[in-house]
């Protein structure tokens, strides 16, 4: 296994929508889920998609620890998603705050959709189907705009709130941006990070 660069907003292996894999069983795939694996470990994200270590497939990785998602009842496993393909369950959507691997030391508050239903293939070619709601259907969405050539700022409906992640603390409480003027802000503490 071997840890891969990941490539940051303005490169274009992240503008371009990705390639689908032929063959979810092939020793290359396996080998770059487990370089995948590797980098995302080491970078202690949520998700990695396979543009952002400069290879123009459609795999995402991703996992939800308990803590990271309120809402959840249990934790999503480390998830290999092949080929995925979402659809929303709904009409709702929630803005909420999000970071990126390919987008360092920015933050900003994205539209998603609240539920909704993905499926893919496994590395062995099995198929996979789930629904998710939360920070879940969040990272999905979020690695699978990444197949799309989509990065988060694009999403975003007011770049007022993009911001660095050292300034949310004096900017942010209780996922509301607040104004400069307002009494307090310095003694905020940072929100939760959400680093898909």
């Amino acid at each position: 296994m071997a840890i891969l660069k990941i490539a940051r907003m303005g490169h274009p292996i992240l503008n371009r929508p990705a390639d689908p894999v032929a063959d979810p069983a092939a020793p290359e795939i396996a080998r770059l889920i487990d370089d995948m694996m590797a980098t995302l470990d080491d970078a202690e994200g949520a998700g990695l998609a396979a543009p952002q270590v400069h290879v123009p497939l459609r795999v995402v990785i991703f996992h939800v620890p308990r803590e990271r998602d309120a809402d959840a009842v249990e934790s999503v496993p480390l998830t290999i998603l092949i080929n995925p393909v979402i659809e929303p369950l709904g009409e709702a959507r929630r803005e909420d705050w999000e970071a990126c691997l390919s987008v360092p030391g920015l933050t900003g508050r994205v539209p998603r959709w609240e539920a909704v239903r993905y499926h893919g293939l496994a590395p062995d070619g099995s198929a996979i189907e789930r629904e998710a709601t939360g920070f879940h259907a969040r990272v999905v969405q979020h690695e699978c705009d990444h197949l799309d050539g989509i990065v988060y700022p694009m999403r975003m409906t007011n770049l007022a709130h993009l911001m660095f992640r050292e300034e949310m603390r004096h900017y942010v409480r209780d996922d509301e941006v607040l104004d400069e003027d307002e009494d307090g802000y310095e003694d905020e503490e940072e929100p939760a990070s959400e680093d898909p």
